[in-house]
């Protein structure tokens, strides 16, 4: 069963339990830094096997060691639960190991 995209007030009332994370349009967004390129590759991998665990993908943007994680239930067209379950999996990741 498909994901139903949250309405604005669920997106609003999620976001407050997610330091660092917005919303932008159809999607949740949050910048990660890491203290050299290979420490952020290495935490790459984390969310990978997060997001795969999950059948749910990210859009990740490398900028050297800066990293900009982008989620949204495309599926839905919009943002759903497991959005938000997605982005407290990747808080939980240890960052700059």
């Amino acid at each position: 069963m498909a994901a139903a995209p949250l309405s604005d007030i669920e997106i609003h009332r999620e976001l407050g339990t997610l330091p660092g994370w917005s919303r932008r349009g159809n999607a949740l967004v949050k910048g990660f830094a890491f203290p050299d390129f290979m420490a952020g590759i290495a935490w790459v991998r984390q969310v990978a096997e997060a997001a795969e665990s999950r059948d749910h993908h990210p859009d990740l943007d490398i900028r050297y060691t800066k990293i900009t994680v982008t989620l949204s239930t495309h599926s839905a067209g919009g943002i759903t639960v497991k959005d938000f379950e997605l982005a407290r999996a990747i808080d939980a990741l240890p960052v700059g190991r």
